[in-house]
């Protein structure tokens, strides 16, 4: 059997060093993982829209005159083994500007937390891996198969897997389509165990919607693998030590030092208690900011009971009822 190496256009090789460049960047300036995996996504997408077929692919019939840069069952084969570096540029390429928007969406939210927690190492290779995973597992129901599979939804899911074992009471924002698509905040426990339903209600009955969700689970279950392998329970595994600070303009920067003493009386529900005690013991600066700030938002004034206002280290009633620092 002849190895088969089919060609890469040089639309295609441009495409490949802006996923890594974007990568080699972030690392370099110390920019956020998942701001630059957006980033290089929404490149690729506009390189994909001028050139759909040195990026996207032909349909499966022509996938040797135009492979693509996305992943197809059949490059498991022996034959055509040589492309299976798509496992990696699939996840930057999506089909249309919904599939791209809906993805970098969720994925700005649940990466961005998460990222925070954990580090970008540690962050990096849980998405590639349970991308690669998350592909592998909707080709070994398809082997022999020259349908492309495009897109990040792998790795997101194996992101969110993680995440909810990692740290289930987390809260972040997320789009639940439940009916009609509605954004709100939900435990990231709540989400996983929410899509992971989801997603098995379709591959039981076999929708027949041209969305790889056997990907998704494969994803899924892959990141909560990993993250007990990589992160532990509650982030048992990260300190300061692998913690990684960012340069982000669009943050103020915060305090180094909090006086806990004068938050303490403000914890009057075991909820704000437990949630200044995670805030105490948090180790990421930018992470304890986080959830201070999700704190303070949640604070009431001890007299009347109005919500508070705080800035600079400095809260108060508007009311003048009452005021302190941290």
């Amino acid at each position: 059997m002849d190895i088969v190496i089919l060609p890469l256009h040089s639309i295609s090789i441009i495409a490949i060093c802006i996923m890594i460049g974007a990568l080699l960047i972030a690392y370099i300036k110390k920019i956020m993982t998942t701001y630059a995996l957006i980033i290089a996504n929404f490149i690729i997408f506009v390189l994909s829209v001028a050139y759909p077929l040195y990026i996207i692919g032909a349909r499966p019939e022509y996938f040797t005159l135009y492979p693509g840069l996305g992943f197809r069952s059949i490059y498991l084969s022996v034959e055509y083994l040589p492309q299976i570096y798509t496992l990696f540029t699939s996840m930057f390429v999506h089909g249309g500007f919904a599939h791209i928007f809906g993805n970098m969406f969720i994925f700005l939210f649940l990466g961005m937390a998460f990222e925070q927690r954990i580090g970008w190492k540690n962050f990096l290779l849980i998405y590639l891996i349970t991308g690669v995973c998350g592909a592998l597992t909707h080709s070994l129901l398809n082997l022999d198969s020259a349908t492309t599979l495009i897109g990040a939804s792998g790795a997101i899911f194996g992101i969110l897997g993680a995440f909810a074992y990692s740290y289930p009471r987390d809260e972040v924002v997320m789009p639940i389509p439940v009916g009609i698509m509605f954004i709100t905040r939900i435990k990231v426990i709540y989400a996983a165990l929410l899509f992971a339903v989801m997603e098995t209600i379709i591959v039981m009955f076999d929708v027949q919607d041209s969305t790889a969700h056997f990907a998704h689970l494969g994803g899924l279950v892959s990141g909560v693998i990993l993250a007990v392998v990589l992160v532990g329970k509650q982030g048992q595994k990260t300190d300061q030590a692998t913690a990684t600070v960012y340069y982000d303009l669009s943050q103020v920067p915060k305090k180094k030092r909090i006086d806990f003493s004068n938050l303490r009386e403000l914890a009057t529900t075991p909820e704000l208690k437990e949630e200044l005690q995670r805030i105490e013991s948090e180790t990421v600066l930018q992470v304890r900011d986080m959830w201070l700030e999700h704190f303070l938002e949640k604070t009431k004034c001890p007299k009347c009971k109005k919500s508070l206002n705080h800035h600079n280290g400095k809260i108060w009633c508007e009311d003048n009822h009452f005021k302190t620092k941290y």
